[in-house]
């Protein structure tokens, strides 16, 4: 399939570059899928959607200080991303247009460096912390700020506002923004309904901003993540299953997740490690029942991945219609439920 396909005209003005607060009153477009039916209302609203015995998946990770500042022998500045740590002192990073190559030090500070080590790929390296008395943990959390997507111009005043109101351990560095709507208030509400919520992890990495590059879907190849679905997720998931629950997964992350540990039947098993799972066109899926989601790049794996759940033809038509509602894109954009 042609990745143009899965193409559209994205206004700069609509790409969100402040949350609304409160979190919850972002718009919503709701998608029937079995009649194709949009409504039109507030994230608050999704509430109506969800029944007794439902369940609600989340990914509860949270964004690690991952942005870091450094200089080149030569003086000139270069902006650390720190992707993923790949053992001991060494992790995998972007390091923006720069010419960064193997052998040199970037100093973070007077008395810490990086050592660039090999390059990976276009634009990332593998680089080696160096500092006679500190961790890596200590030098990212003294030194590291929380990165925001690259589209994201403007300055917020919290960063706690690219975190959801459930995250907690620090492994993403990039935030799961479909749960970045909900309040918790709004989480126990859905509770009191009688739906349960299940957490699962999955660490988001950068490459989520990454556009499909080649003409076809299928000669791309999707980035790898770490997650973990525990017991206790596989239980409560299983549960709503068994009891002809609907299964709502919070973002594309949890899709992915949830897919990629279900056999056949919907049943999750206890699983954890990485995932290169690409849901594309025809793919049928075995637990998720519902999808909240954002309103994704055009050419995006993510989009892909929406338009194999939705319909393509609704999906891209979804969209249409959001650009002429001027409805919010994005990290800090609207949200989308399709049931």
């Amino acid at each position: 399939m042609r990745t143009d396909d899965f193409d559209y005209n994205l206004p700069p003005e609509l790409i969100a570059q402040q949350p609304k607060e409160p979190r919850d009153s972002s718009r919503l477009m709701v998608i029937e899928r079995s009649s194709g039916n949009i409504e039109h209302r507030f994230f608050s609203d999704i509430l109506e959607y969800m029944k007794e015995g439902d369940c609600l998946v989340v990914n509860n990770t949270r964004v690690y200080p991952a942005r870091l500042h450094a200089r080149k022998g030569t003086g000139g500045r270069v902006e650390v991303l720190l992707l993923e740590k790949v053992g001991g002192d060494e992790w995998n990073a972007m390091t923006g247009g720069s010419r960064v190559r193997p052998g040199m030090s970037l100093e973070l500070d007077e008395s810490v460096s990086a050592h660039v080590l090999e390059r990976v790929s276009e634009g990332v390296v593998r680089i080696r912390f160096e500092h006679p008395q500190k961790s890596p943990d200590e030098i990212i959390y003294e030194l590291g700020s929380v990165p925001l997507p690259p589209y994201i111009k403007e300055e917020i005043g919290d960063t706690e506002r690219y975190q959801t109101v459930y995250s907690k351990r620090e492994i993403s560095s990039a935030s799961p923004t479909a749960g970045l709507h909900f309040t918790d208030e709004l989480i126990s509400k859905i509770k009191s309904k009688g739906v349960s919520v299940a957490e699962i992890e999955l660490a988001v990495g950068f490459d989520t901003f990454s556009p499909i590059r080649e003409d076809e879907i299928e000669k791309h190849h999707i980035h790898t993540e770490w997650f973990s679905v525990d017991e206790k997720a596989s239980e409560i998931i299983n549960s709503a299953r068994k009891r002809k629950g609907r299964v709502f997964a919070v973002g594309t992350t949890v899709v992915r997740s949830l897919e990629s540990c279900a056999a056949y039947d919907g049943r999750i098993a206890p699983t954890g490690g990485r995932t290169d799972l690409f849901v594309k066109l025809g793919y049928e899926f075995k637990v998720v029942d519902c999808l909240i989601t954002n309103f994704h790049f055009p050419r995006s794996t993510l989009l892909v991945l929406v338009c194999a759940f939705g319909g393509k033809d609704a999906i891209l038509g979804a969209y249409k219609k959001a650009t002429e509602m001027r409805y919010r894109f994005l990290s800090f954009g609207d949200a989308m439920l399709i049931v």
